[in-house]
């Protein structure tokens, strides 16, 4: 073997090895009931990443915690899947189209083979015979016929409801998508409009959904989810009990008909505050808000203003609350007073019916309205020894558990749940309303208006309407020549693709526009990646039996800023797919793990026109005080017209990001130390879900530790891969086998709960004791083969501990070194086991008190009884210079670790 480590041509002979470049033929290629692996399959897989451009250091952790589980779990009998494929469509693709001014394919395209690239120079054991990409119609067909499935299931259904309109980009947003009243991307202000779009009835599954992430005795609970993913899905979810009732109404629309049929609906958790009622608010588009601003300008305004404003939740929750009368009221349902309706800036139209009723005295948002605007607050609910006072809002106020009713007439004196349960019956038997439960979660809006994603596969004729494309005639292709212009979906002016034949009729008819979210794509990709996509019948239909052997997942593996939407649409895909006999698995991911972020340090200054400029750390020399920490920073080099020298701010640790300047480029670090120094930094510097603080001398430390192996293995291993250890070995032989059974045993254990930083720890504890061994005195007795075994055998289960971690070094040693040709190839050698015969050590070590403090130890036989260890330990010099020849009162032993003398 040659005698300097050299990552470039090591890691370039161990991919042809693995053919890892060739899905027909490479090592990692993968089959169903293969029956070399005798512990079943095991399916491990990354999220499927954005063809951004480049990796980012995210990816390559992310990426080799999933590598290090593959090659851990193949080497003990699992046959492991590894797939990756491409989140390709979106709106990056369209932002970056119109900055390069190529089409949206060309750049994902281009970017997706790059970024394959940098995959496989990092040596990933990924089946790319399994290898998808979104944009690709032989996948996106699939969304397409499943979209027509769920259509006419009644899944699907076209309708039209207030979304959230971003006039830049032209296109709906969901309500994450909107930050501070404007669009995540755009920036620009958002507005509410009213259009038709496709909706998916995912709170159908509302029920099931939450069961698995909330309920332990459900049968498909998530046990194997972080508690906190279960939790944010939970309240994602969010179920509430209460009563959906009605205020009658009068009050009819120029059609002469009482809108809403003279009944405006509201849900409330809180029915035992119904004789409280002063107001009720609904929201700006509601039916009644339109026809009272029909004829008052002043509202009309309002709810122009209204559309302007933020549209999530917790953006509402937080900004002021405004609203305007309506001058029309409601029939109160139990006692018939009237009540006055309200335009509210806080009403969601898209959130149950668009109105809540106001109870000011017992809702804090209803009492600062209610204050704001001079409504009336009538207490109806009281806690013994709490007084009441319109001054103020005091937590007591709302306080259900506590409170009874007063001032409530037939339901006076009653507790939360008696009173709900009496106010309930009663609005039943006027029917006017009864018990409800109902969900923050809303059904999943699927249509977009952009360009760049699966067109929905509707026709539009003028004389049959929207009219769904034949099962033979999918997939409808996506144009992939279109340069977007920031004008609006591209596909609106593109007559190749809008003109079509009606289905039903045969008229001239125009194909939709919008196409579907992107979600959408990445709701199921998992399940079509048990196809592989050069066998047969790949093409012929969405999953087949493959997909029944290879799921559930049983590790997936992403950030936790995924957590919520993605994971739930999962879920609610998978769920359907299995009601419509797709798959038989009900929940996609049995274990999940979510890991932490890449983080780097931040510098950056006030620029003269008041933006922010940010630097590279490594044009950066930081500040510190007297205690180390850093206070400030000041460029080390010249950067653009700032010299060397220049104070700058410093500001702290943060996810690395391009913007920011402080990304490191994998790339660059492959190149400079290989890809096995990136991969083992990534795990060593902290556990797979904690941040990673990003450190270049760390990154350092790991090559220096695979040059020492590489060392180690030239000066002391080459040639000895055969070994047989001898019957009988030297007392220090016998510490240094049993040292190395013990960490084989602790890595295994570590490998087991993935805990991939304290397993290379295990690497480098190891590698310290084999060069001890190497370095110490051989003894007179010991015959020169003993101390060769015990390294050769030690160093076989250092290659192999650390192979998961740094495959390239691991193969070339394995098969430099001589142990390919007695164990086989390293990808599927057996796992080291703990020899536990190696473990038993013939003689002991206990400390030795006197009173309690630290005097001297003791060496004793295994298993040596009380009487010789308390003769021993008397016996010793040290313990007897301290017990100053006093008599003995008390002798403790504490088998295992130490002898108290008490005298």
């Amino acid at each position: 073997m040659q005698d300097k480590y050299s990552p470039a041509d090591i890691e370039a002979a161990a991919r042809a090895h693995w053919r890892a470049d060739d899905p027909a033929t490479s090592v990692y290629r993968v089959n169903e009931n293969d029956a070399r692996f005798t512990k079943g399959k095991f399916y491990a897989c990354s999220m499927l990443p954005y063809p951004s451009g480049k990796l980012h250091m995210g990816h390559v952790r992310n990426y080799t915690i999933n590598d290090m589980l593959a090659r851990y779990l193949r080497m003990n009998g699992h046959n492991v899947l590894m797939p990756m494929g491409w989140d390709a469509f979106g709106l990056p693709a369209e932002n970056a189209a119109m900055k390069n001014k190529v089409p949206p394919a060309q750049w994902t395209y281009d970017n997706i083979a790059y970024m394959k690239k940098q995959m496989q120079a990092m040596g990933l054991a990924i089946d790319w015979s399994r290898e998808l990409a979104t944009c690709q119609p032989a996948y996106y067909r699939w969304n397409q016929w499943f979209f027509l499935k769920m259509l006419e299931a009644g899944i699907c259904e076209r309708r039209t409801q207030v979304v959230n309109w971003d006039p830049v980009d032209q296109t709906v947003l969901a309500n994450e998508q909107v930050v501070d009243g404007r669009g995540w991307r755009s920036g620009a202000l958002v507005e509410k409009r009213e259009i038709p779009g496709y909706y998916l009835n995912i709170v159908k599954y509302a029920d099931e959904l939450l069961g698995a992430v909330a309920n332990p005795e459900d049968p498909n609970y998530l046990k194997g989810w972080p508690e906190r993913v279960r939790l944010m899905q939970e309240n994602w979810i969010g179920k509430s009990e209460g009563v959906r009732f009605a205020f009658p109404h009068e009050i009819t629309g120029a059609d002469g008909e009482k809108i809403q049929d003279g009944k405006l609906y509201v849900f409330t958790t809180r029915a035992d505050t119904i004789m409280g009622v002063t107001f009720c608010a609904v929201a700006p588009e509601h039916p009644l808000a339109v026809h009272a601003a029909a004829g008052n300008a002043e509202l009309a305004a309002f709810i122009e203003e209204c559309k302007k404003g933020g549209t999530t939740e917790a953006e509402l929750a937080l900004k002021e609350k405004e609203g305007r009368p309506t001058g029309l009221t409601v029939t109160h349902p139990i006692t018939g007073a009237q009540v006055p309706v309200w335009v509210g800036n806080y009403v969601l139209m898209s959130y149950g019916d668009g109105a809540v009723m106001g109870v000011p005295a017992h809702d804090e948002r209803d009492f600062a309205f209610a204050r704001k605007y001079g409504i009336e607050i009538r207490q109806v609910i009281a806690v013994e020894g709490e007084s009441f006072s319109l001054d103020a809002w005091q937590e007591w106020y709302g306080d259900k558990q506590r409170g009874v009713t007063v001032n409530s007439g037939a339901f006076n004196g009653l507790g939360y749940k008696q009173a709900v349960d009496s106010v309930a019956t009663t609005l039943l038997l006027k029917d006017l309303g009864d018990k409800k439960t109902t969900f923050r979660l809303r059904d999943w809006g699927i249509s977009r208006q952009r360009y760049w994603g699966t067109p929905i596969p509707i026709i539009h004729c003028d004389d049959c309407g929207p009219v769904p494309v034949p099962e033979s005639d999918l997939p409808v292709v996506l144009p992939e020549d279109c340069i977007p212009d920031g004008s609006g979906n591209p596909l609106a002016k593109n007559e190749a693709f809008l003109k079509c034949s009606c289905p039903k009729c045969g008229k001239p008819a125009r194909r939709e526009t919008d196409t579907m979210d992107t979600f959408v794509d990445s709701s199921w990709y998992f399940m079509r990646y048990t196809l592989a996509n050069d066998a047969p019948g790949y093409d012929a239909a969405m999953v087949d039996g493959r997909t029944d052997y290879w799921m559930p997942m049983d590790q997936y593996i992403g950030g936790i800023e995924h957590a919520i939407l993605h994971l739930l649409y999962a879920r609610f895909w998978t769920k359907v797919m299995r009601d419509l006999g797709l798959t038989k698995v009900s929940e996609p991911f049995t274990k999940l793990l979510t890991q932490g972020m890449v983080l780097n340090h931040i510098y950056s200054r006030r620029t003269d026109k008041g933006g922010i400029e940010y630097f590279w750390p490594h044009d950066v020399e930081n500040v510190v005080d007297a205690g180390g920490k850093i206070t400030g920073a000041k460029l080390k080099v010249a950067v653009g017209d700032l010299p060397a020298g220049t104070p700058i701010d410093y500001q702290g640790i943060g996810t690395m990001s391009k913007s920011k300047n402080n990304g490191v480029d994998p790339q660059a670090l492959i190149d400079q130390y290989g890809a096995d120094t990136a991969r083992l930094f990534t795990m060593f510097a902290a556990p797979p879900e904690q941040t990673l603080e990003w450190n270049d001398a760390g990154v350092e430390g790991a090559n220096r530790f695979l040059r020492r192996v590489w060392a180690f293995a030239h000066a002391h291993v080459h040639g000895k891969a055969v070994f047989d250890i001898p019957a009988e070995l030297t007392k220090p032989l016998k510490a240094v086998r049993r040292e190395v059974h013990l960490i084989t045993r602790q890595a295994t254990f570590d490998y087991e709960r993935m805990q991939y930083n304290t397993v290379v720890s295990a690497a480098m504890k190891l590698l310290n004791t084999l060069e001890a061994a190497a370095t110490a005195a051989a003894d007179e007795a010991e015959a020169d083969g003993a101390r060769a075994a015990v390294i050769t055998e030690g160093f076989g289960v250092l290659v192999r501990i650390l192979y998961p971690a740094c495959p390239h070094i691991g193969h070339a040693l394995w098969s430099e070194l001589g142990y390919m040709a007695i164990h086989g190839d390293l990808i599927d050698a057996p796992w080291p086991q703990v020899d536990e015969a190696a473990l038993v050590q013939d003689e002991i070590t206990l400390v030795v008190q006197v009173n309690g403090k630290l005097r001297g130890s003791i060496a004793v036989p295994a298993g040596a009884d009380k009487a010789a260890i308390e003769a021993a330990a008397l016996a010793d010099e040290n313990v007897q210079k301290f017990m100053e020849g006093k008599p003995v009162k008390k002798l403790i032993v504490v088998p295992g670790k130490l002898v108290n003398v008490v005298v």
